[in-house]
């Protein structure tokens, strides 16, 4: 089937299996095996937003500062990517690399890469930026995993919210703002894999 031209960015027609691995997307690659699976990780995590370089970035780098500083006992698999092809292979944004540096998280390891069929399968949980992707996930994503998909500020139910907006056409408040939700959803899902984690032990 034949995609229409706005989801079908990388001129493959088609989302998954047809574009060949880059360098960068290699070297992503290597960093998350280095980084994640030095150990056999209890969880698997993904955050996407749409290209990879503004939210899902951040989340990535936010929760790995959070269970670094009050989970290090816990073994998860940290990943971040995108639903479109926009920036594969990319930096994440100055913008939001500069906002984060400010609270002490450094982004300058990750680059940009796209959602492929495989991590459905490889990550518990496929954490969306917004309603948007959230719906292209499902679209994505095969029917026996969709269990696996929700949105990120699911897991900061307080905040009222169900979108992280996304930062890029704005200015630097929007980078802020974006911290700010993801920094509370990423305590809400440390909790929550908490409970997994403790579930399966008991």
């Amino acid at each position: 089937m034949k995609l229409p031209a706005w989801l079908d960015r990388d001129g493959t027609g088609g989302w998954f299996g047809r574009k060949r691995t880059s360098p960068d997307e290699e070297k992503r690659k290597e960093h998350t095996n280095q980084s994640d699976m030095s150990k056999e990780s209890e969880h698997a995590v993904l955050f996407v937003c749409m290209g990879n370089i503004c939210r899902s970035p951040t989340a990535e780098g936010v929760f790995r500062n959070v269970l670094e500083g009050h989970a290090p006992e816990l073994s998860i698999r940290i990943d971040s990517a995108g639903t479109h092809a926009y920036h594969v292979g990319e930096a994440p944004d100055p913008r939001a690399r500069r906002a984060a540096e400010r609270r002490g998280i450094d982004l300058s390891t990750q680059k940009a890469r796209r959602v492929t069929e495989d991590d459905f399968r490889i990550f518990d949980l496929v954490l969306a930026m917004d309603e948007l992707n959230h719906a292209t996930l499902l679209d994505l994503c095969p029917p026996e995993h969709h269990e696996r998909v929700k949105l990120f500020l699911d897991f900061a139910p307080e905040l009222e919210r169900k979108d992280v907006p996304d930062p890029y056409y704005g200015g630097s408040n929007g980078f802020e703002q974006v911290l700010d939700l993801v920094e509370e959803a990423s305590r809400g899902l440390l909790a929550h894999l908490r409970e997994v984690s403790k579930g399966r032990s008991s």
